[in-house]
């Protein structure tokens, strides 16, 4: 298969690189700036299983000449419109997109752009940052992807597919049931969300400051909106998403929480904003998610203003 990876980020290059290390056909489709720094520094990455260099092959956006059989969507939910844009010219009436956005508003999205039959579901699963000076670093153990089609049930086009992502150096798996999984990984990305960016603090510095109560509650509200949307958490899940939400001496945080303590833009209407947006369709109450969504646009408005 001829692979296109959109961004070469924390989640995109960190994938991306496994998979052009272990053979596979991949470009990475990049804006000029980025490319300029893979062409002078190749694509580093610094893993907990051993650093990685590779000149990596290339697109930039704006001028990309063929199509592919796969597309593997790994930017951050606010970059979608710009990258749909950017990503058109690749697309064919069989190729597959696969997004890796956090979230589940993306894929309307993309199924408006692109049509029903072109995006498949899709859930990444990796503790990654992407440093100043271009090297994607590796922060935690364990790296996951996971794809399937929408409508769930398997297909000759996700078999494939999970042929060519299987045996590059991380856990890969063609799942029949990928919305449920996006879910699940939402309601532990919107919780674990809240509670650092709300208390300004790790996993564990909530629960030593006797914040487990809360914690359960925004859990709650978060497995709340799943149930109603048609995708409740498995009692044996939920019970292990709790016990890792409020571990003793946890160093965990989110993503989101390291992009607002680092200044940066944030995914908090993409995550929290929409949670708080279906739950209200569905009649769920959402008090403390409103708090949180409260106060993540009160950060995103001080960073418009600057």
């Amino acid at each position: 298969m001829r692979l296109l990876v959109v961004g070469a980020g924390a989640i995109g290059g960190y994938f991306g690189a496994l998979l052009a290390q272990a053979g596979r056909d991949v470009t990475f489709l990049v804006r000029a700036r980025r490319a300029e720094q893979l062409r002078s520094d190749g694509l580093r990455v610094a893993s907990l299983r051993g650093d990685i260099r590779l000149e990596p092959q290339i697109d930039v956006t704006g001028a990309v000449g063929a199509t592919y059989d796969a597309i593997l969507l790994a930017v951050k939910a606010y970059a979608l419109e710009d990258a749909m844009r950017d990503l058109a010219p690749a697309v064919s009436a069989t190729t597959m997109i696969v997004p890796f956005l956090n979230g589940m508003r993306h894929l309307d999205r993309l199924v408006e752009r692109f049509g029903e039959a072109a995006v498949l579901g899709g859930v990444s699963m990796a503790v990654t940052q992407l440093d100043p000076d271009g090297v994607i670093r590796q922060l935690g153990e364990g790296a996951a992807l996971m794809y399937g089609e929408r409508a769930g049930g398997m297909s000759p086009r996700v078999e494939a597919l999970d042929a060519e992502l299987r045996g590059a150096g991380f856990d890969a798996s063609a799942s029949p049931r990928i919305i449920a999984e996006m879910w699940r990984k939402w309601v532990m990305l919107a919780t674990v969300g809240a509670l650092t960016c709300l208390m300004r603090g790790t996993i564990g510095d909530v629960e030593a400051a006797g914040g487990t109560p809360t914690v359960e509650r925004i859990f709650a509200e978060c497995c709340a909106v799943a149930a109603a949307s048609g995708s409740p958490l498995p009692a044996d899940a939920a019970a292990g998403l709790l016990g890792f939400l409020t571990a003793r001496r946890s160093n965990g945080t989110s993503s989101m929480y390291r992009d607002l303590i680092a200044g940066n833009p944030i995914e908090g209407e993409h995550i929290i904003g929409d949670l708080v947006a279906r739950g209200a369709a569905l009649g769920v109450p959402t008090p403390l998610l409103e708090a949180t969504r409260t106060s993540l646009r009160v950060y995103s408005a001080g960073l418009g203003a600057r």
